[in-house]
């Protein structure tokens, strides 16, 4: 197998939803997947749009946005490194959901439909992973409504770094470092509010000194009880 097919394997390896496959399956989709390079800020899919790819994130990171009819954008979510996306048109043949838009230059595989398709029906437990993943987002969606509706300006803010730090954290002596949060705009777009009021939200967390700040990289302080503090209980 030649260095770049290995490196496509161990990047699968990664991918959750893979967890089970056994080398032979592994090396048969990275055999079979398609790389895909993207500039900064370039749309990877389109809402509304037709399509039959399945796609992994091999470096770099993606939002996924909506657009309202009146040309407001909604962030829904920010996906990293071995996170998927374009699940939803492989399974009911429909249209794309959402946009897919690079937050920075991106490495991306890609997995036809016919072979994802064929990839579920002879491996039950990636069918299975791939459930419980769906249901862990509608899980994260239905919080995240539940936020923008009962929470203030600064619990919405919050609410976000919450789910950032679960996502993509470092844990350190009881700090979460993100090393590169969304830009604030994006972060406006997924809180329902403006790109001022999350810098004024932002800062009244650092007064308060649960934030320490420098360029993109943004340390939680005291992060359990940050979480016990601002997390809305269900």
């Amino acid at each position: 197998m030649s260095d770049r097919l290995e490196e496509v394997k161990d990047t699968l390896r990664l991918v959750p939803l893979f967890a089970d496959l056994d080398d032979k399956a592994l090396e048969h989709l990275a055999g079979v997947a398609q790389e895909k390079n993207y500039k900064k800020e370039e749309h990877i899919l389109h809402q509304e749009q037709t399509g039959d790819n399945f796609f992994i994130i091999e470096k770099g990171s993606v939002k996924v946005t909506r657009l309202a009819e009146d040309g407001r954008e909604a962030v829904l979510a920010f996906l990293q490194e071995g996170d998927f996306f374009g699940e939803l048109a492989i399974l009911d043949g429909e249209t794309r959901s959402a946009n897919i838009i690079t937050m920075n230059e991106c490495k991306i595989q890609t997995i036809n439909r016919r072979e994802f398709l064929d990839l579920i029906e002879h491996h039950p437990k990636v069918a299975t992973a791939l459930l419980m993943e769906l249901a862990q987002r509608l899980r994260k969606t239905d919080m995240h409504l539940e936020y923008l509706t009962l929470s203030d300006a600064e619990g919405k803010i919050a609410s976000i770094l919450i789910s950032l730090a679960e996502e993509s954290g470092k844990y350190q002596m009881g700090d979460v470092t993100l090393n590169s949060m969304p830009m604030q705009q994006d972060i406006a777009n997924m809180a329902g509010t403006t790109r001022e009021t999350v810098s004024r939200m932002m800062k009244k967390l650092e007064e308060k000194d649960w934030l320490a700040r420098d360029g993109q990289k943004v340390v939680i302080r005291r992060y359990s009880k940050f979480k016990e503090i601002y997390q809305i209980k269900f």
